[in-house]
């Protein structure tokens, strides 16, 4: 008793939240409802002229059709009547269509453009605990299964629905008996109706999760192939694989399981009414109540209302799938970005260079549900406070975990701290608009992340609008025409997907004429050179050299002989800064900066990693 109780909570909060779902949608998408009365009217019609047949047959059979023979004149005008409907059904519907193909895809672009950019807007810290694969699903396969919906699902339940509900009225108006013959078994369609759309809410939710865990499984495998390979575990990744598709198609087969329940069920009471209203219309017609051609349009009109509802399934399939994609896009929307653009109500960044000021700063990594200024997890980093002048340059060293990342990412407000300020320029980086931020402050990461397309869209990212000429201008400042005309086509060299038709040296050159065409104030590098040969490592040198000349830069340096040419050293240890100073200084008193830098001069680190 206690289970079933649960379970009928469980559903009930189930299709008040479909429908909360539903109004939000709606109100965050007002193009759905902008022009929402005309598409109806059209309904309306497209409705109106399917019912006109059954009237137009029952009028033929009863009056056009005497024992004195058949009335051409009457019959004809009928079928004048009937062809004019359809026409105008047809026209009405084609319109109806198309009103709702442009409107549903207009709405729901805008709706996939306000989802993307708030991912965007959404901390790393937060995409990287996401699959990739489940964000990219929300802005794509949810949104389009609403699409689907609207375009499709929503139209039968407008105009089927319309058509049931009309169909009855014109059927109550021919025979109340009949009538109530079909009446008394409509409740028990609409009963089952109702019951298998509780579930269904459920089932589709599992299926779209479902989706996302399938695409983020799949992208993961197809992104790693390479390491994949490497170490030989195609076995295990194919086990993995196996296992989301199968979760993925069980779940969907038991959604699809009962939608074709529902539509044999359907067919079950469709045929029970059929033959209920033909034994009452002989027994009518028998005993004179009634005509021939009330009960031939009768027919067809329960048909028009059956119909309709047995497709009912189907609609309530889509309907509840699209209600699924829905909540999942909602829920995306719901995320607070805890990395906020203030967008009109911030301010720009000060001209000139800029110094960069940490007062007490604490970052804790968010649990769940939390934003940074209320993270309850992992300290990071505690209680920093440090001052980098304009146009210095700073080291950032320590070992793996130490802070170095953290600092970095939060220099440049790619994570908001939970405690104190970060300032640039004087200027609070929570108050300044991301238009001047992302203008004045680049990051260069370590991976050199490059897109689909030519090195010249490449390095125009760093800097839109920026002409052919402009770009090769900044491979001769960073010294890297030598290195771009050994390349078969140039700057119209093809990159390849992620950037890997390059090395990962010729990948991080690419990032460099990027930043440098950007001209930022403040420049902070991960540094990355442990991974190229000799020559490529050189070059990086060279251009480094070139692209941090008159700005504020701070670099996390992996590999201490980029210490060694610094003005100034920040060694981090377990999220602070325990010493503070030019590399001659640090590097001769006893201390962690000591302990890394012989352990580097020996070849050796305590715990090698790329990043902290």
């Amino acid at each position: 008793m206690i289970i079933g109780t649960e379970r009928k909570e469980t559903r009930e909060r189930g299709s008040t939240e479909a429908w909360t779902t539903v109004k939000r949608g709606l109100s965050l998408s007002p193009e759905i409802r902008r022009g929402m009365l005309v598409t109806i009217a059209l309904a309306v019609v497209a409705t109106a002229g399917r019912v006109i047949i059954p009237v137009a047959i029952q009028q033929v059979l009863d009056g056009g059709l005497a024992e004195a023979g058949v009335d051409m004149g009457f019959v004809v005008g009928m079928v004048v009547v009937s062809l004019g409907a359809v026409v105008i059904t047809a026209v009405a519907t084609g319109l109806m269509h198309l009103r709702l193909a442009v409107v549903s895809e207009v709405a729901l672009s805008n709706l996939r453009v306000r989802a993307f950019r708030h991912i965007h807007d959404l901390s790393m810290l937060h995409q990287a605990s996401e699959q990739r694969g489940v964000l990219v699903a929300r802005v794509t396969s949810d949104i389009d299964q609403i699409s689907r919906f609207l375009q499709w699902g929503g139209l039968m339940i407008l105009v089927n629905g319309g058509q049931a509900v009309l169909s009855m009225a014109v059927m109550a108006a021919y025979s109340w008996q009949m009538f109530l013959t079909v009446m008394a078994l409509l409740p028990l369609i609409l009963y089952s109706m109702r019951w298998f759309q509780k579930r269904l809410i459920a089932a589709h939710l599992v299926v779209r999760e479902k989706v996302g865990r399938m695409l983020g499984a799949l992208a993961e495998a197809v992104a790693g192939a390479p390491v994949i390979r490497a170490y030989g575990i195609e076995d295990r990744v194919r086990t993995d694989l196996d296992h989301v598709i199968e979760e993925h198609r069980t779940a969907a087969v038991r959604a699809g399981g009962m939608a074709s329940g529902f539509s044999g069920v359907s067919e079950l009471f469709t045929s029970a009414v059929t033959a209920g209203v033909l034994v009452v219309g002989a027994v009518l017609v028998t005993g004179g109540d009634t005509s021939i051609g009330t009960v031939v349009a009768f027919m067809f009109l329960v048909q028009l209302m059956i119909l309709p509802l047995s497709l009912l399934g189907e609609a309530i399939n889509e309907a509840q799938s699209a209600t699924a994609g829905w909540k999942r896009v909602l829920d995306v929307l719901d995320i607070p970005p805890d990395v906020a653009d203030p967008g009109d109500d911030g301010v720009s960044l000060p001209a000139g260079s800029l110094e960069i000021r940490f007062e007490g700063v604490t970052f804790r990594y968010p649990r769940p549900g939390e934003a940074a200024r209320e993270a309850t997890g992992t300290t990071a980093m505690a209680s920093v406070s440090v001052e980098i002048g304009p146009r210095s340059h700073v080291a950032v060293v320590g070992e793996t975990g130490s802070g170095k990342t953290t600092f970095a990412k939060l220099a440049t407000r790619l994570m908001d701290a939970s405690e104190g300020k970060v300032l640039l320029g004087g200027v609070d980086v929570t108050r300044v608009r991301f238009s001047s931020l992302r203008r004045r402050v680049v990051m260069v990461p370590q991976d050199g992340m490059l897109f689909r397309g030519t090195i010249l869209e490449n390095v125009q990212m760093g800097k839109p609008g920026a002409d052919r000429a402009e770009v090769q201008r900044a491979f001769v400042s960073l010294g890297l025409t030598g290195w771009l005309s050994e390349l078969g086509q140039g700057l119209d060299t093809q990159v390849g997907e992620r950037g890997s038709s390059l090395s990962v040296g010729e990948r991080q050159l690419v990032t460099l004429v990027r930043a440098a065409i950007a001209d930022p104030d403040l420049l902070v590098l991960d540094e990355a050179t442990s991974a190229v040969d000799p020559a490529t490592e050189v070059r990086i040198s060279r251009a480094l050299d070139g692209l941090t000349e008159g700005r504020t830069v701070i670099t996390i340096a992996h590999r201490l002989s980029t210490a060694e040419t610094t003005d100034r050293v920040l060694v981090f240890d377990v999220g602070r800064i325990v010493q503070d100073g030019p590399h001659r200084l640090l590097v001769g008193e006893p201390g962690p900066y000591r302990h890394l830098h012989e352990a580097w001069q020996r070849g050796t680190v305590k715990h090698p990693a790329p990043s902290g």
